[in-house]
Order: C-alpha cells, then structure tokens, then sequence
C-alpha cells in the first residue's frame, strides 16, 4: 500500500524523469476531472495526496540512505494538483472547458516542473530539510509558485496584452 502510494500506483518506476511522469500523470488525472465537471475534486485531491504523502513518505524511506528517492512522486502529484487548481477551478466556475483554455493546463505543468527542479528559495530550503517532510514542502511550494505564476500569466495575457494592437 505504501509503494501503490509512494508512486502513485506505478507511475513513479517510469524512467526516465520519474518526477515529469508523475506530474504528467496527475496533470493528465486532473484535466480528467475537470472536463467531467469534477474541478472542485483537484484541490482536494492536492490535499489528500499531501496527506497521503506526509503519512507514507517517512515509512518508505524508514532506514533508506537516499531520503527522497525518485520513484516517489506523491509529492509532484500533490503540488501538481496544487498548481493546476488555480486555473482549472476558475475554468470550471466560469463553464470553460480546459482543452479550448489548454494553457491553464499547460503553464502551471511547466511553471511546476520549473520550480521544483530549479528550487528558489522556500523551495530548496523544504528540499534541504532532507526529511520526509520535505519531501512533500518542496512540491507543494513549487505548485503554490506554479499556481500564483499562472494566475499572473492570465492576468498579464488577458488584461493588459489583450487590449494591445496586433
């Protein structure tokens, strides 16, 4: 149950980038949802990975040398799922389906992935904790950057570009 978890039932043993797959695969779960109408569940499915994540983590790497090995991916998972709900949410209340809005599903895939492998600042501090805390702190803050970075992006391309000449 805890590796089904861990890696999110599998997807954490793809090679290479276990970590792009795990993010893919939740990206791809979250826009599922959201085109049946189910948007509300990606912000609480971000919360149950996490909850999921801080409970299995530490017992998967109970004793390991390596404190975040790559196969576990409940954390890109989690802070995906994070990342994602600020646009698909707003996609969802407003009745837009995501496909026709694909860059609310495609930048905050690429501002997360970004962030989590480049770790600026509350980033990399959760990521050098070296627990299984951190574990999970550093995904979660790269899908709160992921998700505000998003938000901004929208703004800026349908606020003040949008009245630009072209």
């Amino acid at each position: 149950m805890i590796r089904a978890i861990t890696t999110f039932g599998g997807v954490g043993l793809l090679r290479p980038a276990p970590g792009t797959w795990g993010s893919a695969a939740a990206a791809l779960v979250a826009l599922g949802l959201a085109r049946a109408g189910l948007a509300p569940l990606v912000p609480l499915g971000a919360l149950l990975a996490t909850l999921l994540g801080l409970w299995a983590v530490p017992r998967a790497t109970l004793g390991a040398a390596d404190p975040d090995p790559s196969e576990i991916v409940i954390d890109e998972v989690a802070g995906q799922w994070l990342a994602l709900s600020f646009t698909l949410l707003p996609l969802w209340w407003l009745g837009v389906d995501p496909l026709a809005a694909w860059p609310g599903v495609v930048v905050p895939f690429l501002l997360f992935r970004l962030f989590d492998i480049w770790k600026p600042g509350p980033v990399g501090r959760a990521d050098r904790r070296g627990d299984a805390a951190g574990v999970m702190l550093d995904d979660l803050w790269a899908g709160l950057f992921a998700g505000l970075g998003s938000v901004a992006l929208a703004a800026l391309s349908h606020g003040l570009m949008a009245g630009w000449p072209g």
